[in-house]
């Protein structure tokens, strides 16, 4: 139960300290974003293979890595769920596969960006680009599919399923540039003439870092309109009850 920071006055609105967090979040998140711009533009050195190109990849990097996290909340929520049948475990999973599924899109559109001028083609299916394109039409099987059952607690349960199964192309991706052979740089070796210095790090870092808050801002604004939908849901099968109570009454 949030806490009340002060007694209100007559006629004020009380203000909680979850509200004070709701209304600072999205503030902290413009900031952080803007931040990780400047760095990526004014600080990130220009790198010597690729060019001014290479600083996509900042971008692209932050929004994969954010959405693989995302996954991640999916698949421990989903397990959560199954374990304890507690809708908010439920909300947590959809609302996280929602947003992970925007970040990996822009991951995947990013990329295609930076390809084409160093691959010269914006698309190949190499064994990295394959496997994202596979998880990204998973995850996006796993938001359409979840609102085509018409019992919400079996398709909670069909979700938490699909949700834990479906996290399995997250460590598929991550491992693909090093079980197979590939031209998607690492950037963890710093193979494919990818040489990260320190302050390309700072820079990566930093925009990690910010995406992240995003990641929780955009997360909190979805899990709120998930429970507010489904209050507006129950409170619509309440008039149908009591529409129908009241038939039958002045019927009888």
């Amino acid at each position: 139960m949030a806490r009340y920071q002060a007694a209100p006055r007559k006629g004020q609105p009380v203000r909680t300290s979850r509200d004070t967090f709701g209304l600072l979040l999205p503030v902290l998140s413009a900031l952080a974003i803007l931040a990780a711009l400047a760095m990526v533009f004014f600080y990130a050195p220009r790198e010597r293979t690729m060019g001014d190109v290479q600083r996509i990849f900042y971008f692209h990097v932050a929004s994969a890595w954010v959405g693989f996290a995302a996954f991640g909340v999916t698949f421990g929520a989903s397990i959560a769920y199954l374990a304890r049948q507690a809708t908010r475990y439920d909300r947590l999973a959809r609302s996280s596969g929602e947003v992970g599924l925007a970040f990996m899109a822009m991951a995947v559109v990013s990329g295609a960006l930076w390809a084409r001028p160093v691959w010269g083609v914006y698309w190949t299916w190499e064994p990295r680009l394959t496997i994202s394109a596979v998880q990204l039409g998973v995850y996006l099987a796993y938001v359409m599919l979840r609102g085509l059952v018409e019992d919400p607690e079996r398709g909670a349960r069909f979700a938490a399923v699909y949700g834990i199964a479906a996290f399995s192309t997250v460590p598929l991706s991550w491992f693909a540039i090093r079980w197979w052979r590939t031209i998607h740089p690492d950037i963890v070796t710093g193979g494919g003439g990818m040489a990260m210095t320190p302050p390309m790090l700072y820079t990566l870092l930093t925009a990690i870092g910010a995406f992240s808050i995003l990641y929780v801002t955009l997360l909190r604004t979805r899990i709120h309109l998930e429970a507010a939908a489904e209050r507006l849901a129950r409170l619509r099968q309440r008039v149908q009850d009591l529409e129908e109570e009241g038939m039958m009454v002045y019927g009888g």
